[in-house]
């Protein structure tokens, strides 16, 4: 089973319709004993990051979802769900991001137009399990105002003002800066391979 994990905000239905229409079982999740039974774990993030993490902490399902990462079941992350993989955020200094991956969100500068909303282009550094089967250098729907650095987790990155990354990969941690439920075929497809990991 796949657990959605809904925190109160985020464009769940939109991700559901996705994976209801790829014919894999999934749940909408809101506590620790939904997300022991997961085999595989999204969260779908759109919003403020200070906001989400002061929601899964109050849930009381950090800690459980750090477990379930740990214990090696698949997690994929979504624009807001990406950046919480980072140790901080711009947009909410004071508040710890999970930590998993290095580095800081930070806000594109004063020059770019924000949010950036519509598609941009991914660029892929290296081969990426949900990258297996979608057209090179492929548009997908971006819709967010920060970004996280390119680090060694980064599979893909996108251009807006610098480049950023737009899809990370590290051992059973996946993200996406994009919205694959928004993305048409290419994203379907890389929530398909997710569902097949």
């Amino acid at each position: 089973m796949i657990a959605i994990l809904d925190y109160g905000a985020g464009n769940l239905r939109s991700v559901e319709n996705a994976l209801a229409e790829l014919g894999c079982e999934y749940q909408l999740v809101r506590n620790a004993e939904g997300l022991s039974r997961a085999k595989k774990v999204i969260l779908p993030g759109v919003g403020h990051f200070g906001h989400m993490l002061r929601s899964l902490e109050a849930m009381a399902v950090r800690q459980p979802l750090f477990e379930r990462i740990r214990a090696g079941a698949p997690f994929l992350g979504i624009c807001l769900g990406l950046q919480a993989l980072f140790e901080r955020s711009e947009e909410a200094p004071d508040v710890a991001g999970f930590g998993l991956i290095p580095g800081e969100v930070r806000r594109f500068p004063e020059t770019a137009r924000v949010p950036q909303m519509g598609w941009n282009q991914l660029e892929a550094l290296r081969p990426a399990r949900l990258l297996e089967g979608a057209p090179k250098g492929a548009y997908v729907y971006f819709a967010h105002s920060y970004y996280a650095p390119v680090t060694e987790a980064t599979a893909a990155v996108s251009i807006y003002a610098e480049p950023y990354t737009a899809l990370l990969e590290k051992d059973n941690i996946y993200g996406v800066q994009f919205h694959p439920e928004k993305s048409g075929p290419v994203g379907l497809r890389i929530l398909k391979n997710f569902v097949e990991l």
